[in-house]
């Protein structure tokens, strides 16, 4: 049985993996309100946003890829303090670099970082900890990217610059990786305390299920593509949203970084809520739910009939959208089995890369050749096919279901 110390050590290191999530989020917030200044000060061009997402999506998926093997030669601990420090350094070298290529560039090393302290933390609770905490830690992130719009908003109305959101994350993030290297030996021991005890239940990263198994699965790549589009729709709002507002419907500045905000505040309440009643509604019901809402907030605001609906349509989708993600990573083994989950989660993390590099990469790129106006439309279909997608993910777990209540009773049921 785990000690009180034990105990008290999981707390503070539940504490600081939700600290390091708002600081993975920050940076994500920042860029949406700097968009239109950052390409102002560097002469590019609108769609030139994917140049930049391209690079930081590259060093996350590496480190995502290699996260395992980095944690196993050395352990928590030292891959966040590092992985925070390598992003806070990136993050400060955008504020200093006098040419574009030179920010593309450190993109590549700001997503290193982020891509090891997001697989690494989500690994850690999904070993460790339940379904609950799972929604709290995305929670976490939720405060941090609510918290980015507000800290550029404030740089640019009271500085004129969009380097001081920059900066300030920077800094943080670089405060973060002392902490961490502070707490090394708690994340050890913990660790070590954790792997002590009797568990006689088979973890999913005990199954040594070959790749190539897994790949051959058609529900794993259903699986993959969910989180492809969720993310990708997900990141399309946080960051177009200002330049919507601002640049194709005239709304003020200052009042563009709120509508900004209440999307990713929305959303931050959203899955606090959801780590409420997770256990009671299931994984399916909250997806189901969640994508009602966001499709029902995208037909609002390509109507657009006034300021006021703009806002509520943003805050809906964050609302909506909030539990989707934490539900998705949570349930995977019921979608595609204990055999592949392990393998679908590291896939899973690879798709979100992808979704987060191209589809707002994308819709930059229609908004150049269209009009701005192109993302609400482009934001309803993805969540159309998301919606269609998950239909067919979940059919063959409550075809199963069927089969086996037929069998043992009508006390089976789905999550």
């Amino acid at each position: 049985m785990p000690t009180n110390k034990t105990r008290v050590s999981g707390i503070g290191l539940i504490v600081l993996a939700f600290v390091a999530f708002i600081a993975l989020g920050l940076p994500d917030g920042l860029l949406g309100v700097g968009w239109p200044s950052i390409r102002d000060s560097f002469a590019v061009p609108l769609d030139a946003i994917g140049m930049l997402l391209t690079t930081v999506i590259a060093g996350y998926m590496i480190s995502s890829f290699f996260s395992g093997f980095l944690l196993s030669q050395f352990g928590v601990g030292r891959v966040l303090a590092a992985s925070c420090l390598l992003t806070g350094m990136a993050l400060i070298g955008y504020t200093v670099v006098p040419q574009w290529w030179m920010m593309v560039g450190l993109g590549v090393f700001a997503g290193l970082g982020a891509g090891a302290i997001d697989a690494g933390l989500n690994t850690y609770v999904a070993a460790h900890f339940g379904e609950t905490l799972m929604q709290w830690l995305h929670a976490s992130w939720g405060v941090g990217v609510t918290i980015g719009p507000i800290l550029m908003t404030l740089g640019l109305t009271t500085l004129n610059t969009w380097h001081f959101g920059y900066q300030i994350v920077g800094i943080f993030q670089i405060a973060l990786a002392i902490c961490f290297v502070l707490t090394l030996a708690m994340w050890v021991s913990h660790s070590r305390n954790v792997s002590s005890d009797d568990e006689p239940a088979k973890r999913l990263t005990d199954y040594k299920t070959p790749m190539i198994e897994t790949l051959r699965q058609p529900q794993v790549w259903l699986s993959v593509m969910l989180f492809f589009l969720y993310v990708g729709a997900e990141s399309s709002l946080g960051i177009w949203t200002y330049t919507l507002l601002t640049e194709s419907r005239g709304v003020d500045q200052a009042l563009a970084g709120f509508f900004a905000g209440s999307y990713w505040f929305t959303f931050t309440i959203g899955r606090i809520a959801a780590g409420m009643i997770t256990i009671r509604t299931g994984a399916t019901r909250l997806v189901f739910t969640g994508l009602s809402g966001a499709l029902l907030g995208a037909v609002l605001l390509i109507w657009n009939p006034s300021q006021l609906m703009n806002v509520v349509a943003v805050a809906l989708i964050g609302l909506a959208i909030a539990p989707i993600f934490p539900a998705l990573m949570s349930d995977t083994s019921m979608r595609v089995g204990d055999h592949h989950a392990a393998n679908t989660i590291g896939m899973q993390m690879t798709a979100t890369g992808f979704g987060t590099a191209v589809i707002p990469g994308l819709m930059g790129v229609l908004a150049q050749r269209v009009s701005l106006e192109i993302i609400p439309l482009c934001l309803l279909v993805v969540y159309a096919s998301l919606f269609g997608l998950y239909l067919l993910a979940v059919r063959p777990r409550k075809a199963s279901a069927t089969v086996v209540a037929a069998k043992t009773g009508p006390t089976q049921s789905i999550r």
